[in-house]
């Protein structure tokens, strides 16, 4: 099959979505341009502020697309690429983008309430805690497999015969494991990474505090891209595993208190070069070695062998919550819910934020895989992704090969130069997601203290004492377990936290007697999918392997769901579960039973 195929019918399908089924969704939920938003009803040049579509886009894509939509079709490509495909298709338009829409419609509506809110307006303060409770423990998730894969791309190395390269070459540096050259392409992005972040505070004191011309940074943050690659393959920086697992940790610490305007947004910024080209050398990439006969290398499916791999496991339920971003994401609706909702001008630019925004995403995890499943051969990437050691697995040194070989093919690039913009991409994706999480888990924590105690202890408020909490969790799961034994509970949990969302906006709908089929739908099938996933998971590897803190955490999740799930079927019924008198009864909700405080998410 030409390379082309795929990703033209993806295209033209995301399209007629977004033409009729967004323009669908649109009137059911009773989109009016000419309500006030949030955004104009409080403007207080802070949170609240009405941005134009175009820009509260960028913002809205750059913070749902992270790593996920790379690193989970990389690794579910050994299934074949048309169940992956398939997945990212359907599951993009009729699940994420459904979700995507409609928590950022109804957090915009809520006065941008976050979706933890709106579960609390409508199904009180039980509601609010079970999400809330949730969401701290999905993202904690989140962090572990992500500070291991960091730690995984920023120790890369990767034999010279793959790249083409003789042992005699001068572009990596090389070192010698077991008898094979070796180059250090990881080195390349440690040193990368740390000029960019050193950096950082000084474009941001230049932007935020003297004004300085925009053209101007813009070129300097350009400059600052380009130096730290050309300085990382003169001196990679090559450190072990453990100790980058600290020093990450420890600038998550730093970054999740300081102003967002030091470290966060100037290293995006200039971080944001090195992600855009890359977007462009898939895309335009594809193209051309679409033009030149260019074909898929790996199977179509390889369902039977992949649903004996130990390290995957059967392709329901195990494909529909390894590859979230790119088909549903509830990571999406705290970026929705967070942020998003409180910039939006107009309820008409929620379709085009939400709805394409996910589709967008969506394209990117279909270039994912026609790149890597045209960049390598298939036994290349068994062994990479899928060894016989699971801590030696590496998704994203097979996409940055992949990347690497796509750019040579097309551009006549050299693959090294190729893989090394590959790897720094997924990279400037995962330490974003890094920083970015531990601060709204403290946010979430800090809110979690107020809703707790009626008088919260000093120390609760403490922004050390609640980053060092998300950091400890994140070290201790990514230190005590590979990427790939976090991965599946990640995904599962992520994949939760969407479908309680969808509970949540249907509750929400059929409170005001709107269809909320083409929400339950795809949250029952999440629901059903990923408790499935759960109890595989636990009595499958987790109990065997005697790993008690994710066996925790998995039935954690477990119970959370399902309180959660029954809480909404009680609301929608109109009743509540009484445990007076020391029995269990279910009595008719009275209406003045049903007034919700209101707690506020920061």
């Amino acid at each position: 099959m030409n390379i082309a195929l795929p990703l033209i019918v993806a295209g033209a399908v995301f399209m007629l979505a977004y033409r009729y089924y967004a323009q669908y969704l649109s009137g059911v939920f009773g989109e009016n341009a000419e309500r006030r938003t949030p955004a104009h009803e409080v403007n207080d040049g802070v949170d609240f502020v009405p941005t134009r579509k175009s820009v509260l886009f960028a913002h809205h894509f750059s913070a749902i697309a992270g790593a996920g939509p790379i690193i989970g079709p990389t690794i579910a490509l050994l299934y074949g690429y048309v169940p992956v495909w398939l997945w990212i298709v359907i599951g993009g338009i009729f699940f994420g983008a459904v979700h995507d829409y409609s928590a950022l419609f109804v957090s915009a509506r809520e006065g941008g309430r976050s979706i933890a809110e709106v579960a609390g307006k409508t199904m009180g303060k039980t509601g609010f805690l079970l999400f809330i409770s949730f969401t701290i423990i999905m993202i904690v998730l989140v962090n572990a497999a992500f500070l291991g894969l960091t730690v995984k791309a920023l120790t890369s190395l990767v034999p010279l015969s793959i790249l083409g390269l003789s042992t005699d070459q001068s572009v990596l540096k090389v070192v010698e494991v077991n008898g094979i050259a070796m180059g250090k392409i990881g080195g390349i992005a440690s040193t990368s990474v740390m000029i960019i972040t050193l950096f950082a505070p000084i474009l941001g004191y230049l932007i935020y505090k003297k004004r300085a011309n925009m053209y101007l940074m813009a070129f300097a943050a350009l400059i600052v891209a380009i130096a730290s690659v050309w300085l990382g393959f003169l001196v990679p920086v090559m450190i072990q595993p453990n100790l980058w697992m600290i020093l990450l940790s420890i600038y998550t610490l730093i970054a999740a208190g300081v102003p967002v305007w030091v470290i966060l947004q100037p290293r995006d910024f200039i971080n944001a070069f090195i992600l855009y080209f890359g977007m462009a050398l898939l895309f335009f990439g594809i193209i051309i070695s679409a033009l030149k006969g260019a074909t898929m290398n790996f199977p179509a499916f390889n369902i039977a062998q992949a649903n004996m791999n130990h390290s995957l496991g059967f392709i329901w339920p195990v494909l529909f919550i390894t590859v979230a971003c790119g088909a549903i994401s509830g990571f999406h609706a705290l970026v929705a819910g967070g942020t998003s909702s409180k910039q939006v001008g107009n309820e008409s630019d929620i379709k085009f934020v939400g709805f394409f925004g996910m589709l967008l995403e969506s394209l990117l995890a279909v270039c994912v895989i026609v790149t890597v499943a045209s960049g390598l051969k298939f036994s290349e990437y068994v062994n990479i992704v899928f060894p016989a050691a699971i801590q030696d697995s590496n998704p994203i040194l097979a996409f940055a090969l992949s990347a690497g070989m796509l750019a040579k093919s097309s551009f006549g690039i050299p693959a090294v130069i190729g893989s090394v913009f590959g790897i720094l991409m997924v990279e400037g994706f995962i330490v974003t997601t890094l920083d970015t999480a531990v601060r709204l888990n403290r946010y979430l924590l800090e809110e979690l203290w107020v809703y707790t105690f009626k008088q919260v202890p000093r120390i609760f408020k403490s922004y050390l004492f609640n980053s060092g909490i998300c950091v400890v969790l994140m070290l201790f799961f990514a230190y005590t377990n590979a990427y790939l034994t976090i991965w599946p509970i990640f995904g599962t949990g992520n994949q939760l936290l969407a479908a309680l969302t969808l509970f949540a906006v249907s509750v929400w709908l059929i409170n005001r007697g709107s269809k909320a089929f083409f929400v339950l739908i795809p949250a029952v099938f999440m629901l059903i999918t990923t408790i499935a996933s759960l109890f595989l998971f636990l009595f499958d590897k987790l109990i065997p392997s005697s790993n008690l803190p994710l066996i925790i955490v998995d039935i954690l999740l477990i119970l959370l769901s399902l309180a959660m799930v029954s809480k909404s079927v009680l609301i929608v019924s109109g009743y509540k579960l009484d445990l007076s008198g020391g029995s269990f009864r279910l009595i008719k909700e009275l209406e003045e039973d049903r007034i919700v405080d209101k707690v506020h998410l920061g």
